[in-house]
């Protein structure tokens, strides 16, 4: 900001005004008149006109130096809003919200089939707690040279890690050597929700791929008795509070494989929070609501990827698993698995 030094009554006073903005290099046109310009003089004169030149063409966009066009043009522009989540949407209300998003029913705890594998000993690994403890030192000690490692260095080698240890069981378990772990494969899939059109479009990190599909864990008849469950809803808020609205999209499912790919069957999703700040962090509500919103768009893009858009028959339950490592300390403690049919 520039200053003006005045005069009053025989002592300075520097005045804050701001002083008035130059005139505009326009030039005008006037209908009828030819404006008469400096350019064959290749330099500038006062009275003549600044040639306006036509936007050069260099046959080839440069992404510095791109114009977009604007949105009403835009080849995938849309008259009915589209509501977005992504990888950094916060929503205000969590679980309730996804549960009304992805209409769906909340069922506490793990199946029945999950705990029977959980207790079988023969599914047990030895030293367990040591090689755990291995893992997260080497997570957090071994492989950095920092005195503190950031999340987003120590959150995918830990996961690394506890997949290798699942992986020590493939003479007791065969099917483990027909996986693959996956990084940053973009999802897309869009339903609508009474009138609103939702979308789940990003990455969600790691995934777990196989080449043969999860058995299903929940009886035909316990999954026709979700149809008629009532959700909640949290009037006055509305339902899609947090999400970003957007109008140029493309409602095409897309798993983030191309076809032929060897692991087409999406297994286990692994959210991963790389935010050193705490207020940057998804709360443990957000961190569920995020885990619901992308199991259930990988379980329905899948769904139609097999069956087709519109299932009229009702298919074969598609299933996917969603888990989240939060590393307290020396501990490893998992926030929950979720267990989505599409």
């Amino acid at each position: 900001m520039k200053s003006t030094l005045i005069q009053v009554h025989g002592s300075s006073v520097r005045s804050t005004r701001k002083p008035e903005p130059p005139l505009p290099d326009r030039v005008y046109e006037i209908p009828g008149l030819e404006p008469v310009t400096y350019t064959g003089k290749m330099h500038f004169l006062p009275g003549l006109a600044r040639r306006v030149f036509p936007p050069w063409d260099p046959g080839w966009t440069h992404p510095k130096f791109l114009r977009l066009p604007p949105l009403h043009e835009h080849p995938l522009y849309k008259d009915q809003a589209c509501y977005i989540f992504h990888q950094r949407c916060h929503r205000l209300e969590g679980v309730k919200q996804a549960l009304w998003l992805t209409k769906t029913k909340l069922i506490e705890g793990l199946p029945e089939k999950v705990l029977s594998l959980a207790d079988d000993p023969r599914n047990h690994i030895e030293n367990k707690d040591e090689r755990l403890l291995n893992v997260i030192s080497h997570a957090c000690l071994w492989h950095s040279n920092e005195d503190i490692p950031k999340r987003e260095t120590y959150c995918p080698v830990i996961v690394d890690g506890l997949i290798q240890l699942c992986k020590s069981q493939i003479l007791k378990h065969p099917s483990l050597a027909s996986q693959i772990c996956a990084q940053n494969n973009t999802l897309s899939t869009t339903w609508n929700q009474e009138s609103t059109l939702i979308q789940v479009h990003g990455s969600s990190g790691a995934q777990l791929n196989a080449k043969d599909p999860l058995s299903p864990i929940a009886s035909r008849e316990e999954v026709e008795a979700t149809k008629n469950h009532v959700l909640e809803t949290f009037y006055p808020i509305s339902p899609t509070v947090g999400l970003q609205e957007c109008n140029v999209y493309d409602v095409n499912d897309d798993t983030g494989f191309r076809e032929g790919y060897p692991y087409p069957y999406p297994h286990t999703l692994y959210l991963l929070e790389s935010a050193n700040l705490r207020p940057h962090r998804f709360q443990p509500d957000q961190l569920r609501a995020k885990m619901i919103l992308f199991a259930f768009g990988n379980a329905l893009a899948q769904a139609r990827l097999l069956y087709g858009v519109r299932m009229w028959r009702r298919p074969p339950s598609c299933l996917t698993l969603c888990w989240f490592p939060a590393l307290h300390y020396s501990k490893e403690r998992v926030h929950g698995g979720i267990f989505f049919f599409a």
